[in-house]
Order: C-alpha cells, then structure tokens, then sequence
C-alpha cells in the first residue's frame, strides 16, 4: 500500500463527508456482552492480534484517502457500521495511516443482538461537536420478543464553523429475506424521518446529512420513503449500476451504503456548504483482483476462511463546497 495522492493540493473550500461499514470491526478479547465468539484468537476463524491489526492498517488506509483526490485532505466526517465498541475505534484512529489525522469520534454502545454499533468519526480540526444522542428501533419478532439491532446515531456539530446534523444509520439486514425482513427497514426509515423532522421542529432550516448501511437500494421503499417524506436528496440514485455497487452478493451488485442530504445544500451562498460531488469509493486496491469474484470487494473473511482484506462493502462519500 502506496500513497499515490501526496502531491495533490489541499482544497480549504472542500470537506468530504463518508460513510463505511467496516465489516466485523472486533477486537481479540472476549466480552461477555457481545456475540464475539467468532472473533477470538481461539475461534475458528483464528482472529489473532497480527490479524486484527492487519485489519486496522487496512481500514486507516482506505479512510485516509476517500475523497483526497478531489479535496488533497482525509474526509472531515466519516460514519462507521459495525464496530464491536469505542475501544476498537480508539485503535483504528491510533492507527498507521491515521494517528496523524487528529480524528475523534462519537460512540454509544447499542444492544443490537450481534454486539455491534455504528459510531462517527470527525476531525477535530474541522468539526466541533456539540450535542450528540442516539434512537432505538422499536422491533419485535414473530413470537412477540424483542429484535434487537443499531440504534440510530444523530450527531450535531459546527463544520467549518457551520451548523450540520449527521444521522448515521445501520438498518436490518436481509439475511431471512428481503421481503421478510423489509417491515424492519421501514421501522428504521420512520425513526430517521421522526429525527428530521424533530431537527427541523426546532430549525425548519436545518441542514442535515444521513449516512449508513441502509441494507436496501436507492430504489427500496424504505428509501424511497425517506427521501420523498423529509425532502431530502439522494445522489446514490445514479451511481448503481448492474456493474458497479457498495456490496455484491450473489454476483448482484447492491447499493445499500448511501449519503443522503436535505435540499437546502444546493442553495448557492458564499460562506455556507453546498453540495459539489457524490462517489463510491470503489479504488482498484480495495478490490480483488483476480479470480471468479475480481472487482468485488476484498474482505477479511468469506465465510470461515480469511482473506485478509479490507471489508465487504465499498466506502460512499460527497463532497461540500463552501
């Protein structure tokens, strides 16, 4: 791994803000709390401290560099699905390609069923948090108990001295079905728009991002839903393609990773952030290369087996204009 972007000049009107699933972000110490069995140096995936921290060099690597082509600078925001808890967090930004980058983060613990949360990470040198808080999805299974899954994250801040809210959002997967599993992911929808809607109850101006792993396309219902029912904008709409995504299952690409923002971003003024440009970060080496599966992305384990990869999904990001 190479830095290839050093010598591309640093934009001071440009921020980036991102969004990646890191895909089973653990560490190697039981916890009692957790279902982390699968990710102890006893297991059978063997999850080792080198392979731990492999993963974390790999992860720093591909943060530090989503969106540096266009601003010469590390993302100012970047939110995360599935870390295990704030201690894996504290050793990613303590990590090789980041422990110059000044990144703090927000993290609260959540009690999805598989022990893992979603978490903001920010530079402190671009954005000042001011208030912070999370949502709990309110879902049951067939038998009337309790499902568990990630709280919704809303964080308040200054970016660049400008007021922004991020919801960082991890929904349902679609492990038992799409349509199985899609009323969750409607639940989810209806909780995020309530958040907008209570930003806005309190500043109908406000300007708001929502970020995440959304496990639906741009084209679901629960996306629509959202997008439509809180006025907001969805750049992901045109990025899909049958050749290109954020997660590929089945040879099927998905675009479950997006970045979607209120309207008020296109408003054209001279000291507030618009909105500039929306990607997949989808660089070569975040890819493999060869093989039945070339182009998808490089993981850190297919099924039992490690690869010693990054993760399952592509990093997303847009990029503001100030």
């Amino acid at each position: 791994m190479t830095d290839a972007l050093e010598d591309i000049p640093v934009r001071d009107d440009l921020q980036t803000v991102a969004f990646y699933n890191l895909e089973n972000l653990f560490d190697t110490t039981e916890d009692k709390h957790t279902h982390d069995n699968d990710f102890l140096p006893t297991s059978v995936k063997k999850w080792t401290p080198k392979r731990y921290k492999n993963k974390l060099k790999k992860l720093g690597f591909a943060i530090s560099n989503i969106g540096r082509h266009e601003t010469g600078k590390y993302p100012a925001i970047v939110g995360l699905a599935e870390v295990e808890n704030a201690s894996v967090i504290e050793d990613l930004i303590n990590s090789e390609h980041l422990e110059g980058c000044n990144y703090d983060y927000v993290h609260y613990d959540s009690l999805d069923e598989r022990g893992i949360d979603v978490a903001l990470l920010y530079d402190a040198n671009a954005f000042e948090v001011t208030a912070s808080e999370t949502f709990t999805i309110q879902l049951f299974d067939d038998d009337g108990s309790p499902d568990y899954t990630r709280d919704i994250l809303l964080v308040s801040g200054l970016l660049d001295g400008e007021t922004i809210h991020v919801i960082v959002n991890h929904w349902s997967s679609r492990r038992e079905g799409e349509k199985e599993t899609e009323h969750k992911r409607m639940a989810s929808s209806n909780k995020a728009g309530e958040v907008i809607s209570m930003l806005r109850d309190d500043n109908p101006d406000a300007k708001i991002i929502v970020i995440g792993d959304f496990n639906d396309d741009p084209s679901s219902r629960s996306i629509k839903q959202l997008v439509e029912g809180s006025n907001l904008y969805n750049p992901m709409e045109v990025l899909r393609s049958y050749n290109r995504g954020t997660t590929n299952h089945n040879r099927q690409w998905n675009l479950f990773d997006q970045i979607l923002f209120s309207t008020n971003f296109f408003k054209s003024t001279t000291d507030k952030f618009e909105f500039s440009t929306a990607n997949i970060f989808d660089e070569d080496f975040l890819k493999l290369f060869n093989g039945r599966y070339k182009g998808t992305p490089f993981r850190t384990f297919v099924g039992k087996r490690y690869k010693g990869g990054y993760s399952d999904h592509f990093p997303v990001y847009a990029i503001f204009k100030k």
